[in-house]
């Protein structure tokens, strides 16, 4: 089987059929945006590419500057997409309706490993996104080392429900290449309610595997919702609170694994938090300290890479993830990490998210003083009560100015938020307000 949808099994010649078909509508068009939701229709349409020689173009989000700046990289790219109403504004290629035709081979198709097979863009999340080549055989050997660190070998076939988009790193090696590459089963389906995965869980067979994040595990340990029995739950795109480790392994009676990576390496290492802080690399990647930068190369990783996070090494092939480069924050001589600061406004009794971030507006930038603000999700709370809660947590120099209550925060598809999105919210309530408190 090669994936599930609705719960019916879709085999390895329905999907050669399917390839095969949609690889033959891709016309003139040598780059391919992947736009497809449908997590099976992603992975023909991907396939596609490979058999006929296109590159796939994987941005995380469609808006129409990343379109622009993605028009200027690939001048010939067209869009294929699953969407009656598709909005982004290239060349559309539909993805076909209804059972493909006999196609003219059942063998599966051969691969070269040094073929271009995708552009990955980072998130823009501190940024515009930026394009970094991947070539099939290194993204083969990447999920194929992470199939032996989750225990997904020995021959029994898994099936794979993810949260994550399959245009996201993440979500394209752990729930498209993790399939491709190593038998399992992908379902096409993408749940987001804590109902929907449990749902979703329930119409694919045992072994069960769920790929999802921070946010994502905590929005299900919030609710009451029963999960069917999940052999093993996999979390990425932030590090995980040990507390909420525990409550997931505890209430689900499952196996919890992290990954951690970049859209720049892939995925590099795992650890089971609830076990050890520490991260196991992938064989062959190694770290190199360049003055306070740390980067990463060998492996599958197709360049040298510096890493954004503040990263220790304990022991060959082990490290301490401290928090990313950017998030460090100095205040009035005294130190601190964004990381550790939403780590302790996220335990206040009441607060469902919440997030700091830094942030300088116009009136206060003659200073040259930084600071920090905070948007909350906290339903019941006011402003006073979380500024006393946090003064009992953290030094007053980290307090917020301002502190937003907001009914959710603009997290992206992942779960990350990007920053201009933050600042804005910030810039918009000191211009409604008139005040910086």
């Amino acid at each position: 089987m090669v994936a599930f949808r609705g719960g019916q099994a879709i085999g390895v010649r329905a999907f050669l059929n399917d390839v095969h078909r949609v690889a033959a509508g891709f016309g003139a068009a040598r780059h391919i945006l992947n736009a497809c939701t449908d997590r099976y229709r992603f992975t023909v349409g991907f396939a596609a590419g490979l058999v006929a020689g296109r590159v796939s173009l994987l941005p995380s989000t469609h808006t129409a500057e990343v379109i622009r700046q993605l028009q200027s990289f690939a001048p010939d790219a067209a869009c294929l997409t699953d969407a009656e109403d598709c909005e982004i504004r290239l060349p559309l290629i539909r993805y076909p309706e209804g059972p493909a035709p006999e196609g003219p081979s059942a063998q599966v198709p051969q691969v070269d490993a040094t073929q271009l097979a995708t552009y990955v863009f980072t998130s823009g999340s501190t940024g515009m996104p930026l394009p970094f080549r991947k070539t099939w055989g290194p993204l083969v050997q990447c999920v194929r080392e992470e199939a032996l660190r989750l225990g997904l070998t020995g021959g029994t076939p898994w099936s794979i429900v993810a949260t994550v988009p399959p245009q996201h790193q993440y979500g394209f090696e752990s729930s498209v290449m993790m399939a491709l590459a190593n038998g399992h089963a992908l379902c096409a389906e993408r749940p987001f309610y804590p109902a929907d995965i449990a749902a979703t869980l329930e119409r694919v067979p045992r072994p069960r595997l769920l790929i999802s994040t921070p946010v994502h595990l905590r929005a299900l340990t919030a609710t009451a919702t029963v999960l069917p029995p999940t052999d093993l739950i996999v979390s990425a795109t932030a590090p995980l609170a040990q507390q909420l480790a525990l409550e997931v392994e505890q209430r689900y009676g499952t196996r919890l694994m992290e990954i951690y990576g970049s859209t720049e390496t892939g995925q590099i290492a795992a650890r089971r938090p609830t076990a050890s802080p520490e991260w196991h690399l992938w064989p062959g990647v190694s770290f190199t300290q360049r003055g306070e930068e740390t980067w990463a190369d060998g492996g599958h990783i197709e360049q040298p890479t510096r890493m954004c996070d503040v990263l220790e090494t304990t022991s060959p092939g082990r490290f301490l993830l401290h928090g990313r480069l950017s998030d460090l924050v100095n205040i009035a001589g005294k130190r601190s990490s964004l990381a550790y600061l939403n780590h302790q406004l996220n335990s206040i009794a009441g607060v469902e998210d919440g997030a700091f971030f830094h942030f300088e507006d116009g009136r206060a930038a003659h200073t040259e003083v930084s600071r920090v603000a905070a948007c909350v999700v906290a339903p019941g709370m006011d402003s006073a009560t979380l500024l006393q809660a946090l003064r009992e947590r953290i030094d007053p120099v980290f307090l917020p100015r301002p502190l937003l209550l907001v009914p959710r925060l603009p997290r992206n598809g992942t779960g990350k938020l990007p920053q201009e999105a933050l600042q804005s919210l910030a810039a918009a309530h000191l211009r409604n307000t008139g005040t910086a408190a």
